[in-house]
């Protein structure tokens, strides 16, 4: 390494963001980009550790502490060579990965783990996303069902080997997911249109508004080409399973006016930052509750920020995690550190063990008042209610936002010959991707149930690497 002892001179330092009553403004990215000297000394604290875990923690087997010397020297553009050689979009994962990576880092011992996610994002930023030149023409026709990052990530590998390949996409545009579920201050559209451009110049052919089972038949894609690349994702939510009780009868919580799935939320905020349409959904000057902990639910309060809701709250319901890790922890609370997204920074209440154990309607019975909640306690392996810790939550809208479970289609997929095991994933095998029908694979979330975005694109490079080499024999 260009400086092995980097890790005791230089301390941790994170990349800058705008300040917050600056990036509520609008829904652009706010995270400001070091200076380049500021770069490299970042990326000097990679020591030579001998075993580089990050490999194993980055699902994409990212050259790491290569690519980290390479930018210490000042040779930008091979650390990006490098880089590049594992990771299709790394302006993709250098924005919305959770980086793994410095998770796995040995200077996390510390806490203190090389900024890889800042030195990926910065290379990333400088890359002019030139076409690369494709291997000859097989003759070879592939369809790939999705255009999310697994469904990107094969259609490109596959075509770079010199199969013609056509990307069927349900929505107006390409990216799924990363077009309509991140929202723009986290990821900025542009960089997936680059991308578009850059695909379709390397020989990717796009077909937009064409969705699986409704314009196009599996049977018949099947028939018209040498393999099918099923990256369709997981988009079915987790069901809310609440009710509330109007006029003496239970009904479904769910169909009360101010609750929606997050999803669907984030999906019409992002149209309209694209110039489609306003969303239906405004909750300026409204209480918001976020159901669920994670990703998709900080995205909600980000955005419901931008909105100017009055007051944002989120409810967990697992214990909150210590803020740091001691070496006297036992799993599984070691591991764990309470982990905030930028946009709990801009206001947010965050509220854990809880439980919501019904919903409550207002006086007409039509829409959302409140939540009813209980406190729990994780006790002999499994979390229990606190008696008598209940207490009501007052709420305009209520986001759901509890993870994804399902691919959909099952019906049409099980009719196809395609299995699908008990949680609703298509059964492929592990290796190649290959479903249960032959020159049919999938990639993604559709197999892997809902994950990371860098996942998803190491399944499409693994999967097209299978697809490759079937169609040549």
């Amino acid at each position: 390494m260009g400086d092995p002892r980097g890790f005791l001179t230089v301390p941790r330092s994170k990349s800058k963001v705008l300040p917050v009553v600056e990036r509520l403004k609008n829904y652009h990215e706010f995270v400001v980009e070091p200076a380049s000297e500021a770069l490299k000394a970042q990326a000097s604290r990679c020591m030579d550790c001998g075993i580089p875990f990050c490999h194993q923690g980055c699902p994409l087997g990212n050259l790491i502490p290569e690519f980290n010397d390479l930018v210490y020297q000042g040779r930008d553009d091979e650390a990006r060579e490098r880089l590049l050689a594992t990771n299709d979009f790394p302006e993709m994962t250098g924005r919305v990965c959770p980086a793994p990576c410095e998770a796995s880092c040995v200077l996390n011992l510390r806490g203190e783990p090389v900024t890889i996610k800042d030195v990926e994002r910065h290379l990333a930023l400088t890359y002019d996303a030139a076409p690369l030149a494709r291997a000859a023409e097989t003759g070879k026709r592939v369809a790939v069902v999705g255009s999310g990052p697994a469904g990107l990530a094969a259609a490109r590998n596959i075509a770079l080997a010199g199969h013609a390949v056509t990307v069927f996409e349900r929505d107006d545009r390409i990216g799924g997911l990363l077009r309509y579920g991140i929202p723009d201050f986290k990821l900025e559209k542009e960089l997936i249109d680059r991308r578009q451009r850059q695909l379709e110049a390397e020989g990717v052919a796009f077909r937009v508004g064409v969705a699986l089972g409704k314009d196009v038949e599996l049977e018949a894609l099947a028939a018209d080409y040498d393999a099918v690349v099923l990256a369709l994702g997981a988009r079915v939510p987790r069901p809310l399973g609440l009710s509330t009780t109007v006029s003496g009868a239970s009904v479904d919580g769910a169909s009360l006016g101010g609750v929606h799935y997050a999803m669907d939320f984030l999906e019409a905020q992002n149209r309209e930052v694209a110039g489609d349409r306003p969303n239906s959904c405004n909750v300026h000057g409204k209480h918001v509750v976020v159901l669920g902990g994670g990703d998709t639910g900080a995205d909600c309060v980000g955005t419901s920020n931008r909105q100017g809701a009055a007051s944002v709250t989120q409810l967990e319901l697992l214990p909150e995690p210590p803020k740091e890790r001691g070496a006297s922890d036992l799993w599984p609370a070691w591991p764990m550190t309470l982990r905030t997204s930028t946009s709990h920074d801009e206001g947010c209440t965050r509220t854990f063990a809880v439980r919501t154990t019904r919903l409550l309607a207002d006086a007409s019975g039509t829409r959302l008042a409140g939540l009813e909640l209980v406190h729990v306690e994780y006790m002999d392996g499994s979390l229990t209610d606190i008696p008598e810790s209940t207490f009501t939550l007052p709420a305009d809208h209520l986001f759901v936002a509890t993870g994804f479970v399902a691919v959909e289609m099952v019906e049409m997929l099980t009719k196809a010959g395609i299995s699908v095991d008990s949680r609703a994933r298509i059964v492929a095998d592990p290796q190649t991707g290959e479903t249960s029908r032959k020159n049919v694979y999938v990639a993604g979330d559709a197999s892997r149930g809902a994950s990371l975005v860098v996942w998803a694109l190491a399944d499409g490079r693994r999967v097209a690497a299978a697809v490759n080499a079937s169609l040549r024999g």
